[in-house]
């Protein structure tokens, strides 16, 4: 199988390829000075240089959530126009594309797991964005998967566990909301889903195209997540400082941009379909702590 992956250099996207590598699988990871996503043309020349090709999996994305309020038209370019170039390349090489998107696009009001098909209502520029990519390979390409995840980390790029093991070093003590509420992700396991669906889909064509929910099998709020991510830090490195988590209510710590209360996603539908059952957060911790802490 031969892959083009957009966004190979991102927490997501370095995972993919480093899993994509270990299957034997031909993955083809263009840099940014090598792609434009959101230029037509140069999205064309690059799908149109490497067919054959049974899959595009797309990892990039705008993803700085209040920068987005002050950069709407950037983060749009990406988010929307880099998705709708994608699917309408795909549709004409009639490649299925795989998109990754986000619990932003739903307002958090919930009080119960969010499944594929419940109302959406981004709460800001960069839900909304992703919400529109999401729209533009629905509209576009029949042969798609989007994956919604969420509260991602990982030991590349910028996310709430390296900034967390950052400060830790720096102060004794940290306030961390405790009125939102989701479920952590690790990268390395949206890669291997990844992988997975896209060789299903691959080897067995079927009719199981569509959106699929995938994030870690239970939710927590950013504070009891903090207070693992300091605790796995200890269990790891012995010299690591103990520091006190204070939780706080969001309104404690008033950002740019709007952020879901509520960001549980409901996986029952990958499970069924795919057969893959996400890990519960605290076991993905544990085993990629110690990699993260070496990448701070």
């Amino acid at each position: 199988m031969k892959i083009l992956l957009i966004g190979g250099t991102g927490q997501v996207g370095s995972e993919i390829l480093s899993v994509a590598n270990k299957s034997n699988i031909d993955c083809v990871s263009p840099s940014s000075s090598e792609l434009d996503v959101t230029n037509g043309t140069s999205v064309n020349s690059m799908i149109d240089k490497n067919l054959p090709l049974d899959f595009v999996v797309n990892a990039s994305a705008y993803t700085a959530v209040d920068r987005a309020e002050d950069e709407p038209e950037l983060a749009f370019r990406i988010n929307r126009d880099g998705a709708q170039f994608l699917a309408d390349a795909c549709s004409l090489h009639k490649i299925p594309l795989l998109h990754i998107s986000t619990d932003y696009v739903f307002d958090g009001d919930a009080s119960s797991p969010y499944k594929e098909d419940d109302p959406t209502d981004p709460l800001g520029v960069y839900g909304k964005s992703k919400l529109d990519g999401e729209l533009a390979v629905k509209t576009s390409l029949p042969e798609h998967i989007i994956l919604r995840t969420a509260w991602v980390y990982g030991a590349q790029g910028s996310n709430f566990v390296k900034t967390m093991l950052k400060l830790g070093k720096q102060r004794s003590s940290l306030n961390v909301v405790s009125d939102q509420f989701g479920c952590p992700t690790a990268a390395v396991d949206i890669a291997e889903t990844i992988i997975c669906v896209i060789s299903q889909m691959h080897s067995q064509p079927n009719n199981l195209w569509g959106t699929y929910h995938y994030c870690s099998a239970d939710s927590t709020d950013w504070a009891g997540f903090a207070q693992a991510i300091f605790a796995q830090a200890r269990q790891v490195d012995s010299d690591y400082p103990a520091v006190t988590v204070q939780p706080i209510p969001s309104s404690e710590y008033p950002t740019k941009a709007s952020r879901p209360n509520y960001s549980v996603l409901d996986c029952s539908k990958i499970n069924q379909s795919l057969g893959i059952m996400p890990p519960k957060w605290l076991t993905s911790l544990q085993r990629d702590i110690p990699n993260i802490l070496k990448n701070i």
